[in-house]
């Protein structure tokens, strides 16, 4: 989510921040940074809560994470806006640490329990999470797109909209069971992992989705092929992962689906994402 409203002085009060002015920052989000801190707009009020907490008190080895910051009546969301402590660092494409950086946190996070929200089904009218649940959804479910359809949902129907529900209906008949089980992933860490050097990677945010570790690796490596000039090689250094083939043929078909229904998808990012479904159907 993205803004260039600052953040409102109501808002900044609350977080005892009103002496402070705000500076626009560009790798979080459309966050704001006040001093120490940082100021970012919430696209659900559920999701960032529960990451707020989350954040609090986890500790994962190798990775520093951006601690919220409290309102001063306790809250983590205040009219749609979280605080964090400012972490240094910029993305970069250093696609295999990104990698490691999955497997560190999500061993951290294979305690955790299922939030409530990652149950309930996308609604409309829809917002930028719903996109992102149905298109999880996609990838895994029998038939693909058979809930949204049922539903009343109006497909994509571009000539590049089209190409991608064609080859979402051919992945999916490659699809094998898994056996693997589901825990809490973060489904979004290229591009959101932090470097600054040598210092340790930092991370300000988590993106939950309840699927297998492999998987949210998996989203890495497809995206990094798709649109991070991420070497092909990439593909065949983490395949000791569990179910490796499957995980990544899942992992491609949510970023169709994604293509598919987000409303500001543009046909330039197809051709990464078919160049990527053909080197992981080589590999099935």
């Amino acid at each position: 989510m993205t803004t260039t409203v600052e953040p409102p002085e109501h808002v900044r009060a609350t977080y005892g921040l009103r002496e402070l002015t705000p500076v626009a920052l560009g790798d979080w989000e459309g966050g704001w940074r006040l001093g120490d801190v940082v100021l970012s707009p919430v696209a659900d009020h559920a999701r960032a809560a529960w990451s707020a907490k989350v954040r609090e008190s986890l500790r994962v080895d190798g990775l520093r994470l951006a601690r919220p910051v409290r309102a001063t009546d306790g809250r983590y969301v205040v009219s749609g806006w979280r605080c964090d402590t400012f972490m240094t660092g910029c993305p970069e494409p250093r696609h295999d640490e990104v990698v490691s950086v999955s497997l560190r946190l999500h061993k951290a996070t294979a305690t955790l329990e299922r939030p409530r929200f990652l149950s309930q089904p996308p609604v409309t009218p829809w917002l930028d999470v719903d996109v992102f649940v149905a298109a999880d959804r996609a990838a895994w479910e029998a038939v693909p797109l058979r809930t949204l359809r049922a539903a009343g949902a109006v497909m994509e129907n571009s000539p590049d909209g089209r190409h991608s529900l064609e080859l979402i209906g051919q992945l999916a008949t490659l699809r094998k069971p898994v056996r693997t089980p589901p825990q809490l992933v973060h489904g979004d860490l290229f591009g959101t992992v932090l470097f600054a050097g040598a210092q340790t990677p930092a991370l300000t945010d988590l993106t939950p989705y309840w699927r297998p570790p492999a998987w949210a690796a998996g989203v890495i490596v497809v995206d990094a092929l798709s649109w991070g000039g991420a070497d092909d090689g990439l593909l065949e250094r983490w395949s000791d992962l569990p179910e490796w083939p499957q995980m990544l043929l899942r992992a491609v078909m949510f970023r169709l689906a994604v293509h598919v229904l987000h409303p500001r998808s543009t046909p330039e990012a197809l051709p990464g994402l078919v160049r990527t479904a053909d080197m992981v159907r080589f590999l099935l």
